[in-house]
C-alpha cells in the first residue's frame, strides 16, 4: 500500500477525475485564473450550469493562456476541499483554446515616455547638461513661465486655483527665490 500512496500527491488519494463540458464564465487575465459553467457532465446535461474553478496553468494553448468570456470548451476535473477545480482545459474536440485577446498590464517596464531630449538645468539647452555647461551659473527661475522674478509656486500665469506645485513648496526643499523674501538677514 505505501507504493500507491507514493505515486500521488498530498490529498490526492482516492480522488476521480470526471470530464465536462461547458463555456468560459469569466477568466482574468491579470490574476490567471477564472470559471468554467460546465453544462454538460459525463455526456449528461447539468441544469443549472455548475461552476469550475480554472487556473491559466491548466489550459491547453500556445503562448499567454487565458480564456475569453463564453468561449466553449471541454475539460478534465476534480472534486477538492474548495470546491471543483479543472485538471486541463481543451477547446471542443481537443484542439487549443481560443484565449482571451487582453493582455495583462505589464507591471515590470513602463511604458517609455515621450522624448522631450535632455536639457541643461543651468541654460536650457539641448546639447549639454548643466556639468558642461560653459555659461556661468544662471539665476534660478521659474519653470513655468520663465520668469527670474518669482519660482512656479508663486507663478502668476498658473492661476490661484491650480494644483501644488510639488516638492519645491514642501517642507525641507527650496522655497521662493531668497531675493524675494525679506526675512533672511545676512
Amino acid at each position: 500500500m505505501a507504493a500507491a500512496g507514493a505515486s500521488r500527491g498530498p490529498g490526492e488519494e482516492g480522488q476521480q477525475v470526471f470530464h465536462g463540458t461547458g463555456y468560459c464564465k469569466w477568466f482574468n487575465v491579470r490574476m490567471g485564473f477564472g470559471f468554467i459553467a460546465m453544462t454538460n457532465r459525463e455526456g449528461q446535461p447539468v441544469d443549472p450550469p455548475q461552476d469550475v474553478f480554472v487556473h491559466q496553468s491548466k489550459v491547453f494553448m500556445e503562448g499567454f493562456r487565458s480564456l475569453r468570456e463564453g468561449e466553449l470548451l471541454e475539460f478534465s476535473y476534480r472534486k477538492s476541499a474548495k470546491g471543483l477545480e479543472t485538471i486541463r482545459v481543451t477547446g471542443p474536440g481537443g484542439a487549443p483554446c481560443a484565449g482571451s485577446e487582453r493582455r495583462p498590464k505589464s507591471k515590470a517596464v513602463p511604458k517609455p515616455r515621450r522624448p522631450r531630449g535632455d536639457r541643461c538645468y543651468n541654460c536650457g539647452g539641448l546639447d549639454h547638461h548643466a556639468k558642461e555647461c560653459t555659461l556661468p551659473p544662471q539665476p534660478k527661475k521659474c519653470h513655468f513661465c520663465q520668469s527670474t522674478s518669482h519660482m512656479m509656486a508663486n507663478c502668476p500665469l498658473r492661476g490661484a486655483g491650480g494644483p501644488p506645485a510639488g516638492p519645491s513648496s514642501g517642507p525641507g526643499h527650496f522655497g521662493p527665490h531668497p531675493e524675494s523674501s525679506s526675512s533672511h538677514s545676512p
